[in-house]
């Protein structure tokens, strides 16, 4: 296995914030409707035995990687630095992965401060229609929901313009089972019919810009994992004290053509959000770490051999093990 690095450059705003567990459904589903059911079953083949055929990262901003979820008291002191303000410092270039871990937050960035921007969210009214008459009808009931667009407001000229950022995915991938040709395609889908919620409607559309050999760097005598997308780490062998993370829970639902097969909601799934730094008990290199769930009936009862993404791409670090999470 190996990992590349998908740019991309969105286009639209998007209702449903591109995480990589959602990502890979989506990209099942392209697969599926490419090479067909039984093709996809191919890939899956082994899934939740710590065989994927491609985990896919987050979404983050351009030549950055996300802060590790550690307390403040982790990293170094920041002289006459605003606690609030540290906080804030979410991004971290690429670059300065190689820095001591303690050092991190003297260079990550706030969102504001990236070239390209970060998340911008808005509120986008919508309204019921009924289909009978092309109206309203008598319940005129109008709500709003979020957009959410990739880049940042600038200047110009005296007036707000609104500039996109690009956004980097890392994959890691079975080259021998699924090809890179195979994954710009499927990419490519998503970005021309749109991602997650609204897609019908115009949002999460994005396109592939390239899609290149990216290994993701590793400390010296690395000793922890530093994850890019959620992952379930539940069960495995890890140092309790060693890890940070912070956890969230996924109310999945089905996509695609599984949307018309009666119950379209999944099982919730206790997840850790991407960022977390995980200790094992026995530190080896690694492109991914986590496990595959489902396959058996458990996330879906409409199409019982539903997987979800538990695995995550790493970042090889190493945490000062004088001091722990007390």
């Amino acid at each position: 296995m190996r990992t590349v690095r998908a740019r991309i450059t969105p286009l639209s705003a998007f209702g449903t914030p591109l995480m990589g567990d959602t990502l890979f459904g989506q990209v099942c589903w392209a697969i599926r409707n490419r090479r067909g059911e039984t093709g996809l079953n191919e890939l899956l083949n082994g899934y939740t035995d710590g065989r994927p055929f491609l985990i896919i990262s987050d979404a983050m901003p351009a030549g950055y990687l996300p802060r590790p979820a550690m307390s403040n008291s982790l990293f170094r002191a920041q002289e006459q630095a605003d606690r609030k303000e540290v906080k804030k410092r979410h991004w971290l270039p690429v670059d300065k992965v190689s820095e001591p871990v303690a050092d991190w937050l003297s260079h990550c960035v706030k969102p504001n401060e990236l070239p390209g921007g970060w998340v911008l969210t808005h509120l986008q009214p919508h309204n019921s229609i009924d289909r009978r008459t092309g109206t309203t009808g008598e319940n005129f009931a109008p709500y709003a929901m979020p957009g959410h667009w990739y880049g940042r407001l600038r200047k110009e000229n005296g007036t707000d313009r609104f500039v996109i950022g690009q956004l980097d995915l890392y994959l890691v991938l079975d080259e021998t089972r699924l090809s890179d040709e195979e994954v710009k395609t499927a990419l490519s889908d998503i970005g021309e019919l749109g991602f997650g919620r609204d897609a019908g409607i115009g949002l999460g559309r994005f396109k592939m810009d390239a899609l290149e050999e990216a290994p993701l760097p590793a400390q010296r005598d690395a000793n922890a994992w530093m994850t890019l997308a959620p992952c379930a780490p539940q069960g495995l062998e890890w140092i309790p004290d060693r890890c940070f993370y912070q956890v969230f829970t996924r109310f999945g639902r089905h996509g695609d053509r599984a949307v018309h097969r009666g119950n379209p909601f999944k099982t919730p799934v206790l997840l850790a959000a991407a960022g977390g730094v995980l200790t094992p008990r026995k530190f080896e290199s690694r492109l991914f770490i986590g496990q595959g769930l489902g396959g058996d009936g458990s996330l879906s009862k409409a199409v019982p051999q539903t997987v979800q993404q538990g695995y995550a791409p790493v970042v090889a670090i190493k945490v000062d093990q004088g001091r722990s999470a007390a």
